[in-house]
């Protein structure tokens, strides 16, 4: 009994320290972020009620939080001139003109890579 409560006592002094769950930032060249990226662009066309599909324009915030498999990230991207389900929507040009539409989106994907699985947590969009 008595060996627990120096257990419990260190526990509770390093808690904050060892719990913290803040997001850091990392390389957007990073294989398991870009699959999270890629995810969330098919969640978001998936979802989106457009006809057209939108492509990665620029990725800005890549983060992690610490000690997990969670990603943030802040993505733009432009509606293209082909449908959701056309295929190599990557090389598909943006449309231009009164049809020309941007979105800033924020995402937060939890990843659990090796068994192919991957969670939309959270989305917010803005329109441009």
């Amino acid at each position: 009994m008595f060996l627990k409560a120096p257990l419990l006592l260190g526990l509770i002094a390093l808690g904050p320290h060892v719990c913290r769950s803040n997001f850091v930032d990392i390389s957007k060249s990073t294989t398991f972020f870009a699959m999270c990226v890629e995810f969330a662009m098919f969640q978001f066309n998936e979802a989106h009620q457009d006809e057209y599909a939108y492509k990665l324009l620029w990725v800005g915030r890549s983060q992690r939080k610490r000690w997990t498999m969670t990603f943030l990230m802040d993505l733009e991207m432009g509606r293209t001139i082909c449908k959701k389900y056309d295929e190599d929507i990557e090389n598909c040009p943006l449309q231009e003109g009164p049809d020309e539409k941007k979105v800033d989106c924020t995402f937060v994907v939890d990843a659990r890579p090796w068994f192919s699985e991957f969670t939309l947590l959270n989305s917010t969009c803005v329109q441009k």
